[in-house]
């Protein structure tokens, strides 16, 4: 008797069904974009805005090792605050959109810091060139996930090195860090 309580509680323990799910989220492309800003003439800021976002951002509230987040970012929807800078950023002279149109990010771990905090670990993927970003995320709503809304909003935080991922132009005119700001929307797939 003793035997079959032990191999009923092992086998409750091991079921997956007492398990949360990973939920998986679509990213919303009109909803969704990406910011960029960075130094140029060593004091004024510039900045530019990326669109057209897509992708998947896979969570699991219980278990962060099935986190996923993978994100595709088209360099044709690139405008910045003027013409002519829009057509920099878009020339061979930075992110070369003609022979790279997308840049690319995919995490390798989600961590949770808590209140709704994350830290994204992953590589971002700029003209094939492949650099580690870690990047600090939180929920608008400020509170972990909720499978159950069918939505997700977040925003998420990096800086780079430009020069890491081949645009080195223009040194002594623009500053070599640049500063991303991601808000993401995100509805809920249905399970098939």
């Amino acid at each position: 008797m003793m035997r079959a309580a032990c191999l009923c509680t092992l086998l409750a323990l091991l079921s997956p069904v007492l398990y949360a799910e990973p939920v998986t989220y679509a990213i919303t492309p009109d909803k969704t974009s990406i910011g960029l800003s960075w130094r140029a003439f060593g004091h004024q800021f510039s900045q530019a805005r990326l669109q057209g976002v897509s992708g998947t951002v896979t969570l699991n509230p219980d278990e962060d090792r099935d986190d996923r987040i993978e994100v595709t970012i088209p360099v044709g929807t690139l405008v910045a605050s003027n013409s002519l800078l829009t057509w920099q950023l878009k020339s061979n002279l930075f992110f070369d959109a003609e022979h790279y149109p997308n840049i690319h990010f995919v995490s390798s771990r989600v961590a949770s810091l808590g209140g709704g905090n994350y830290r994204i670990f992953g590589v971002l993927t700029v003209k094939n060139v492949s650099r580690p970003v870690v990047m600090l995320a939180s929920l608008d709503s400020g509170k972990t996930i909720d499978p159950a809304s069918g939505s997700l909003a977040l925003h998420a935080t990096t800086a780079i090195s430009r020069s890491a991922f081949g645009m080195d132009r223009l040194v002594g005119v623009v500053d070599d860090r640049v500063n991303i700001a991601l808000a993401i929307a995100a509805q809920g797939r249905k399970p098939l």
